[in-house]
């Protein structure tokens, strides 16, 4: 589990592993049709949707292929929603992604900008790969700009899991000897 960013924190956000207790809270997210307007696959009754998210996510911990860990807002302990490190294949190439989903009444806060930034930070620190990437559909503007602002810019644009995406992408900063 070595990708997790269990008891990171931020200014505004604590990281921890998912939790089953939050599953009420996360359903809001598969409840509102805002929340993956930009991702086509087959869509589910919303809670069998978030019981199969929760599923993949431990199956993630389990096989140490990263996974999403729950952002906690430390004001309130409301959950904003998850981010993380996810080990992914892309057109045949393993590769480290900077995840990111926030419930909606979050959005435009800068939580995501928070919690992509760590999770960079993280995986960078860590040495876990000498480039992180983001994949993001062609048509969702916002998750673009927060791949902007964490630095990473459009590495190309392919087609994954049937949905046409940018491959958003940052190499490791060199060192520098002092």
């Amino acid at each position: 589990m070595r990708y997790l960013l269990y008891n990171q924190q931020t200014e505004r956000l604590l990281f921890r592993n998912i939790d089953g207790k939050d599953f009420s809270q996360w359903l809001k997210f598969f409840e509102d049709p805002a929340a993956h307007q930009y991702w086509v696959e087959e869509q589910d009754a919303p809670e069998r949707e978030c019981s199969k998210w929760y599923e993949k996510q431990n199956l993630r911990y389990a096989q140490d292929r990263g996974g999403m860990n729950a952002l906690i807002e430390k004001s309130s302990g409301r959950l904003v929603g998850h981010a993380g490190l996810l080990v992914q294949e892309v057109d045949g190439v393993t590769e480290l992604e900077i995840a990111y989903s926030l419930l909606p009444e979050f959005w435009n806060k800068g939580f995501a900008i928070e919690a992509a930034s760590k999770c960079k930070t993280f995986g960078f620190e860590n040495n876990f790969a000498e480039s992180l990437i983001s994949i993001i559909s062609v048509s969702n503007l916002p998750s673009q700009k927060v791949a902007t602002k964490n630095g990473l810019t459009i590495a190309k644009q392919t087609v994954y899991r049937q949905n046409p995406v940018y491959i958003y992408r940052i190499q490791k900063p060199i060192a520098r000897k002092a």
